[in-house]
């Protein structure tokens, strides 16, 4: 995905996903309909703002889903397909990944 992501008003939050994709799985045609997926499931969730993601040719990504709260986040962690996807993550997807969630607290763009 190469969009930017629209820019609500703050404060908000930013769940920033960073992964390494594991050797085995790093192209696969099943990585890559797992995480449409996710994002289609997650733009579905109340409190959703939006998602900006970049993969390289190393299998190092970097995903950036936006909400409204942490409420929202919470859900989104507690929602079962979500979870079912983050147990494959861990057995099949990536070699390893961190997850932080910030606080957005001002926030503005520029375009030609």
């Amino acid at each position: 995905m190469s969009r930017f992501a629209p820019l609500p008003e703050p404060p908000y939050y930013a769940v920033i996903f960073a992964s390494q994709a594991a050797p085995s799985d790093s192209t696969s045609d099943d990585y890559g309909a797992t995480a449409a997926r996710m994002v289609a499931l997650a733009a579905q969730q109340p409190g959703y703002l939006g998602v900006e993601s970049t993969r390289d040719a190393s299998g190092f990504g970097i995903t950036v889903s936006y909400w409204r709260d942490e409420a929202s986040i919470a859900a989104w962690k507690a929602d079962l397909e979500h979870a079912a996807v983050r147990d494959a993550g861990r057995e099949r997807f990536y070699e390893r990944y961190t997850l932080r969630v910030a606080k957005v607290e001002r926030a503005y763009g520029w375009s030609r």
